[in-house]
């Protein structure tokens, strides 16, 4: 079993910074992919931000300059997304996505937080 836990969420006035956490835990051998993805109202789920076993990352361009993911250096399966200049546009649920490689088989797996509110309003 792997879990998938975020925090951080909350509301901010626009310009303002937020930053979210995810930590995933279980039978995790290694991760092949660590990101954020989020969801507004009436939008279909989206890539925020990810990176890669490599420590490859990619944003969406709506994204670039403002956002910024990294692995923490402490724990092994652990990511944060430090959110700057935020705007209302960028108001939706954000869901960590750990893609990670099993203990038991070494098969490979998707698993997804529960997801924390991100509201960006003044």
């Amino acid at each position: 079993q792997v879990q998938v836990v975020e925090s951080g969420g909350g509301l901010v006035q626009p310009g303002g910074s937020l930053r979210l956490s995810c930590t995933a835990s279980g039978t995790i051998f290694s991760t092949y992919a660590m990101g954020w993805y989020r969801q507004a109202p009436g939008k279909q789920r989206e890539l925020v931000a990810s990176v890669d076993s490599g420590d490859n990352t990619d944003y969406a361009d709506s994204v670039k300059g403002r956002f910024a993911i990294s692995r923490d250096n402490n724990a092994k399966f652990a990511v944060y997304l430090q959110m700057n200049r935020l705007k209302p546009e960028d108001t939706a649920v954000y869901y960590c996505h750990a893609g990670v490689y099993s203990t038991y088989d070494y098969s490979r797996g998707d698993y997804w937080g529960q997801g924390t509110q991100v509201t960006v309003s003044s």
